[in-house]
């Protein structure tokens, strides 16, 4: 069995995955990306394709192709002509180690100077801090925060931080 990339109906990525998944008892991979976006009534979640239109499956091509075209959800098995190119496991195995397995990946805000955030590791953790600059190129955001009686300013990975009142707090 191998991976095939299939494209599916537009907007129905989910649809194809679940039917692929429960229906065709196939091994189905859909990244997906999880934003916050804003719009006229404040800023709102989203949750979309990594890849919009596509996803993964593994299947034998011979036994199960026919099955996958009328799966729900599903526009085609992307091929060229006769030739049905087979997505490598390492591919999978990569994407699923940069996006994660659980296929949500959360994209986080951006932070801006001004804003409060919490330290969420290292010695200063659970530290309120103000934030003073952002360095994407090297993903390190510069903090003001108070320690020890008086103001210290502290370089810190992007990543180490969260914005004041998220709930998704993490322990480094």
């Amino acid at each position: 069995m191998q991976w095939f990339c299939i494209r599916a109906q537009p907007k129905h990525e989910h649809i194809a995955a679940g039917h692929l998944r429960k229906e065709a008892d196939l091994e189905v991979y859909l990244p997906r990306i999880r934003f916050r976006r804003a719009t006229r009534d404040g800023p709102v979640w989203f949750t979309e394709a990594l890849f919009p239109g596509y996803l993964f499956a593994r299947f034998d091509l011979a036994v199960r192709l026919r099955q996958v075209l009328h799966a729900r959800g599903v526009a085609s098995v992307v091929h060229f002509g006769d030739h049905w190119p087979a997505v490598p496991d390492a591919v999978i195995a990569d994407l699923r180690s940069t996006v994660g397995s659980d296929e949500v990946h959360v994209v986080p805000e951006e932070l801006r100077p001004g804003e409060t955030v919490v330290i969420s590791g290292g010695a200063f953790h659970d530290l309120r801090a103000l934030v003073t600059r952002i360095m994407p190129a090297r993903q390190r955001v510069a903090v003001l925060l108070e320690f020890l009686g008086r103001q210290t300013a502290v370089e810190l990975d992007t990543e180490a931080v969260v914005r004041e009142g998220d709930e998704r707090r993490r322990v480094l």
